[in-house]
């Protein structure tokens, strides 16, 4: 086997490896384990409802595994992508209660509008990054607190419907909500959007010269600031990038699942993010199959609770294994060097 398949085979283990410890769990919680099991692996497949809703909840997934991965390669480890994703979400909600267009123009802009806040809050980090070299894990987690704040400022005094029994703002005009594709799921047209999304950070990130200067500033930064790369730059546009995407993924998502905005909380698919790029690997095609496989086992651990005797936080279990095993680098690293030893030995 190559050396440039290893991190594929790494990941695959590691996703078994945690499955294999899901199921010795569940094999001792459960009176029927077996049961149990097949309900967590088949379920999310039974039904057409169920594949949509997979396929649902890895939308929001796609758009911060990518804007998280972008970061990632640039060496950046930044998690602001769960304010942004909340806030941006805020931004699109407003303008889909308090705008008149048509059903093409009003999604479209409201959508712009939450992608480029989530753009120019996402520079405020990377500008304190790359000027004082601020950290920017501990400023993006305080991000996520302020944005959220506000952004909870906001539904509970401006959009707020008081005469709803819940902190839900009013509903929104009909021609700002996305296109339902499939009858009978709430699958959307922000799927198309993600994928293209998708495409174009592939073209971006191994095509273009401002791609090559984000992983160059990545694998070594004093090194790409010798060749001549303005890194300071480069961070702050990575965090543009990142931003509008993650923005981006928040009103789509509030526009293509919901009639009102209704998060008192943050929703929580930012800080999934990180996970989808770890399995990723940073690899924006890569978000693609993570998006759909963390989606995957928590619908099949939330069917698993509604049908048997063991409980959907299980699922808390499995995830925290895979992020241990993928942030081990020395797991199966004897592995690699044996391989690359062997490369070398038949190039002599």
């Amino acid at each position: 086997m190559k050396v440039k398949y290893f991190e594929v085979v790494r990941t695959a283990a590691v996703i078994l490896i945690a499955l294999f410890l899901a199921f010795i769990i569940i094999s001792l919680v459960s009176e029927q384990p077996l049961e149990s099991i097949r309900i967590f692996l088949w379920e999310p497949l039974n039904t057409k409802g169920h594949i949509g809703n997979v396929i649902e909840m890895a939308i929001p997934l796609m758009f911060t595994g990518l804007a998280v991965s972008l970061l990632f390669k640039a060496n950046l480890f930044n998690l602001g992508a769960e304010g942004l994703f909340y806030f941006s979400g805020v931004i699109a909600a407003t303008l889909a209660i308090h705008l008149t267009l048509n059903s093409f123009m009003h999604p479209f802009v409201a959508i712009l509008a939450g992608s480029l806040v989530g753009a120019l809050l996402s520079a405020i980090p990377g500008i304190l990054k790359a000027k004082w070299n601020v950290n920017e894990l501990v400023s993006s987690l305080m991000f996520n607190n302020i944005l959220f704040g506000i952004g909870l400022y906001i539904l509970n005094y401006k959009l707020r419907d008081a005469q709803a029994f819940a902190a839900v703002s009013f509903k929104f005009e009909q021609t700002a909500m996305l296109t339902k594709l499939l009858p009978g799921t709430r699958i959307h047209t922000g799927l198309i959007i993600v994928l293209v999304l998708i495409v174009a950070a592939h073209f971006f990130l191994y095509k273009t010269k401002w791609g090559y200067e984000i992983r160059m500033t990545g694998a070594n930064r004093e090194f790409a600031q010798y060749s001549g790369m303005k890194t300071a730059k480069v961070i702050i546009l990575v965090h543009l990038i990142a931003g509008f995407i993650a923005g981006m993924g928040g009103s789509v998502e509030v526009l293509g699942m919901y009639s009102r905005f209704q998060w008192s909380a943050l929703p929580g698919y930012g800080l999934d993010g990180a996970l989808v790029a770890m399995l990723a690997k940073n690899n924006p095609f890569s978000v693609i199959g993570a998006a759909l496989f963390l989606a995957y086992i928590r619908i099949g651990a939330d069917q698993m609770a509604r049908f048997s005797d063991v409980p959907a936080e299980m699922i808390s279990i499995v995830q925290a294994i895979i992020i241990l095993l993928i942030s081990a680098e020395q797991f199966l690293k004897f592995w690699k060097n044996r391989m690359l030893l062997k490369e070398a030995q038949r190039n002599v």
